[in-house]
């Protein structure tokens, strides 16, 4: 008798959220407003190299360094993505994309935004 596989449940990202802490960039990272977020980590792998989630942070700019993947859909809000490089994109609802591991540059909030993530490490 063969043992099947043991799967876990489809995460489901409509339900209600558990209670989590804010959290900002470091101090020397911010470059204006109080860019305070929160996140939610719905699904982790076993591994600890992926990640999937909801996040959301008020108005405000602060320097990124990028080590893993992150796939991104925004779901409300305005985000300004500046690389080093000097090029320049702005998100909005509905809007999805990829932040490659090794991009640096600045992230802009000028709308209080909610995403859905998936990060690869």
């Amino acid at each position: 008798m063969s043992t099947l596989p043991q799967f876990q449940p489809v995460v489901d990202f409509s339900g209600p959220l558990p209670a989590t802490d804010e959290y900002r960039p470091p101090a020397d990272r911010i470059l204006a407003g109080d860019p305070a977020q929160r996140a939610w980590i719905l699904y982790s792998s076993a591994d600890g190299h992926f990640h999937a989630g909801v996040w959301e942070c008020r108005p405000g700019k602060w320097r990124v360094i990028f080590t893993e993947h992150e796939f991104c859909q925004l779901l409300a809000g305005r985000i300004v993505v500046t690389g080093d490089d000097g090029s320049v994109r702005t998100f909005g609802p509905g809007d999805t994309f990829v932040s490659p591991s090794g991009f640096t540059g600045c992230w802009e909030v000028t709308e209080p935004a909610r995403k859905y993530f998936v990060v690869y490490e």
